[in-house]
């Protein structure tokens, strides 16, 4: 079996959760030891395809010249290109419409979650759909103490400040103006959020927001490495307003690192994060203030370990397991298709 990861444009949203889903592809097949290569023009038995660009296109079509069985990752979806960059809302209709004449082109679709596969399923495609969660890698989260201190120095935070942290494009999608609105009403404590995106991208109403932010609420932009993983362990809490995901990889970053996670209370986590058991659920700012200042005030030792172990589930041994069983899966449709016209003939 060899097996080609495609991802399209790597170099612009290498820093996406789509980006970081990729890398996680590549490692699981390193550590299975499946043959793989990332050049959609090389040889191989199975396609598997991340991104959704014009050249994305082109890459199918010239798997399908050798014969080679397509699995589409669907991490897109019209509900969360909704809300996003500038125009988004009015271009969704056809964005939908593109989605599906890609996906549609698959033989095999992967999602990363039990909602996400039954979004795919009701634009009417057909194809047989698995959910397989992203993973995420345990070990690269563990706490580190260095690390903590590293964050806390370079955002010149005290011992004993509380600060909460979240991650993300400045997607109204991801919550940020209610982030914003969050740290004004509660200025006792400090909120930052990781990650950007060009400004040209999006809204007026974004950008106007961002500006006028209060002084506790801090846009260092994109920083990866060490910082950011003190950030994940170190934070008094993690807190992730998106209105809409297909996942959520910093999610499953946030309880790898054993944090305490408030997410919003909406259907993608319904079935694999409890409210109060391993995470703490929220509908308007008013509740997320409440779980907020719960969090800075209170011992979330059992929260945090519950939540780990919902990380320690789809960690990359784990998802890669399951990953090869779906390559396996591409490649006995394709003798079943050989063997059906073998007995027609």
């Amino acid at each position: 079996m060899k097996v080609c990861i495609y991802f399209e444009g790597i170099d612009n949203i290498k820093t996406s959760g789509i980006g970081r889903a990729y890398r996680h592809q590549v490692e699981m097949c390193q550590q299975m030891g499946i043959d793989y290569t990332t050049d959609y023009k090389d040889t191989y038995d199975i396609l598997h395809i991340n991104t959704i660009f014009m050249k994305s296109g082109r890459a199918i079509h010239y798997a399908k010249k050798q014969n080679a069985k397509i699995i589409y990752h669907a991490h897109s979806t019209k509900e969360d290109f909704e809300n996003s960059f500038r125009l988004s809302n009015l271009v969704a209709p056809l964005f939908k419409q593109w989605l599906i004449h890609l996906y549609s082109m698959a033989d095999l679709i992967i999602t990363p979650t039990a909602y996400s596969k039954s979004l795919i399923e009701g634009y009417g495609i057909s194809k047989p759909t698995y959910a397989l969660s992203n993973g995420i890698d345990i070990a690269q989260y563990a706490p580190n103490k260095d690390k903590e201190a590293l964050f806390r120095d370079y955002f010149q935070l005290t011992e004993d400040e509380k600060v909460f942290i979240s991650v993300g494009f400045w997607f109204k999608r991801k919550g940020i103006l209610d982030l914003i609105e969050t740290a004004r009403q509660l200025s006792q404590y400090k909120f930052i959020w990781f990650g950007k995106i060009n400004e040209n991208a999006i809204p007026k109403e974004i950008r106007q927001a961002l500006k006028h932010a209060p002084d506790n609420c801090i846009f260092p932009g994109y920083i990866d490495g060490d910082i950011i993983k003190g950030a994940f362990s170190g934070a008094t809490g993690f807190v992730f307003m998106s209105y809409e995901e297909t996942e959520g990889i910093v999610v499953l970053e946030a309880l790898a690192s054993k944090q305490a996670v408030i997410i919003r209370d909406i259907p993608v986590y319904s079935d694999w994060l409890e409210d109060g058991v391993n995470v703490f659920k929220a509908h308007s700012i008013d509740e997320f203030k409440e779980r907020i200042n719960y969090l800075a005030n209170n011992d979330t030792t059992n929260l945090r370990q519950a939540g780990y172990q919902v990380a320690l589930s789809k960690d990359i041994p784990n998802i890669s397991k399951e990953l090869q069983q779906i390559y396996q899966a591409a490649l006995e449709m394709d003798k079943e298709d050989t063997q059906e016209s073998a007995y027609l003939s």
